[in-house]
């Protein structure tokens, strides 16, 4: 259904950069791989069977365990 007039659309919570790092004692962890092609400023999105770049749309599949 659509929003009563007056009703303000909620806002999208943003991902900062410090979204794909996990901060360790010995210093920072990488969540996501960064793109081969690119190079190290461009991370891979994590999709269930895959990780694909945004820029360049390079795709590596995950190995099956």
């Amino acid at each position: 259904m659509s929003k009563q007039a007056g009703e303000k659309k909620g806002k999208k919570k943003q991902k900062g950069i410090g979204e794909y790092y996990q901060i360790e004692e010995k210093g920072l962890k990488r969540l996501r791989p960064s793109c081969e092609r690119c190079g190290s400023g461009y991370f891979m999105a994590d999709h269930a069977d895959r990780f694909t770049c945004g820029h360049c749309g390079l795709t590596r599949y995950k190995q099956q365990e």
